[in-house]
């Protein structure tokens, strides 16, 4: 995802005594872990934990990269995962000899960015596009057209992350370009595309984005399925679109930073968290979708109440670039934001 919410670092610290077994230290997607399920864990198994957040993979990459982090736990979507795991900086654990593995679904099993199983075991999936303040723009939603290419009421009033990821991916999409184009000429489409859209956009920012859509300020704002989901049921008038074009995907996994200093505690988090039923407490908390076996009769959010999480177009998820294409994404960034 990925992508989320909170710019500030989320912190939640639970210990049973002062005598406690040890400690964990995850760094999540902010708001990402129910404090709930965080709450049990510590208490069963007598360990202080300990969860900082990030809002893009981009800053928890060059964390990671940077060594010594301290950190025991991070969640990184799929692409920055395989990049991960490319350059050594997260550790083998054999997940796929854990039970948890055991209750991954069988389709998101062994997937091109750990095709082994062992080194990641899934959190979290999701879509990423556009959604819209239902009250502020009546207009059609089927398209990408209609936010890379909007109508005149829409100048000043549209919104994108602050990050090229997922909005680079959904132009691609739009355009027809492949995921991870080494061809400039294509890339030089994409550039363009936004280049014309600037002029509509109010903002380019990953925070705030509910109070953002909610106020006004904006009427469309580019942003994920199970966010949307949770607007909706406070009482925000929002939807996702369903683009004809797709959605762009994104899974997000439970990795163990190389040198991880409580490995044990680590592994046991994931096995906790990874059972039908913290699955589907997880579930219900985060308004994504889960890739683990979870209680049907217990999920909150079900195809009939939450259409966000259940799309019916197709889902395209990000991938791992080469040098060379990612360069040419962080080009158009670059000279988009100048």
């Amino acid at each position: 995802m990925k992508k989320y919410l909170a710019a500030t670092a989320l912190a939640l610290c639970f210990a049973t005594s002062a005598q406690a077994a040890g400690e964990l230290n995850i760094y999540a997607w902010a708001e990402s872990i129910s404090p709930d399920l965080i709450a049990k864990f510590s208490k069963e198994n007598d360990v202080k934990v300990n969860v900082d957040s990030f809002t893009s993979n981009e800053d928890l990459l060059t964390k990671l990269q940077a060594g010594s982090s301290g950190y025991d736990i991070a969640t990184p979507s799929q692409h920055f995962l395989r990049v991960m795991i490319d350059q050594g900086i997260i550790e083998n654990f054999g997940a796929n000899k854990l039970k948890a593995y055991e209750n991954i679904e069988e389709k998101w099993r062994n997937q091109w960015w750990d095709e082994k199983q062992e080194y990641s075991i899934p959190l979290a999936y999701g879509t990423a596009g556009f959604v819209v303040n239902t009250d502020q723009y009546k207009g059609p939603t089927d398209s990408f057209k209609y936010f890379f290419e909007p109508a005149e009421e829409l100048k000043g009033k549209i919104a994108l992350l602050s990050y090229p990821d997922e909005v680079i991916g959904a132009a691609q999409l739009y355009l027809g370009v492949p995921f991870c184009s080494e061809d400039q000429a294509e890339m030089k489409k994409v550039l363009d595309l936004l280049m014309a859209q600037k002029p509509f956009v109010a903002v380019y920012s990953s925070d705030n984005i509910a109070s953002r859509l909610a106020s006004g300020e904006v009427s469309v704002h580019f942003w994920w399925d199970g966010d949307s989901l949770r607007a909706r049921k406070t009482g925000s008038p929002v939807k996702l679109a369903m683009t004809k074009e797709g959605l762009v995907g994104w899974m997000d996994s439970y990795v163990i930073p190389k040198g991880a200093p409580n490995q044990e505690n680590a592994v046991k988090f994931i096995e906790f968290m990874s059972t039908q039923e913290n699955a589907t407490e997880q579930m219900n908390f985060y308004s994504h979708s889960s890739p683990m076996k979870v209680i049907q009769d217990k999920v909150v959010n079900t195809r009939e109440t939450a259409p966000e999480l259940y799309p019916d177009v197709p889902i395209t998820f990000s991938r791992t670039c080469s040098a060379a294409a990612q360069d040419l994404v962080t080009r158009v960034w670059t000279q988009l934001l100048q």
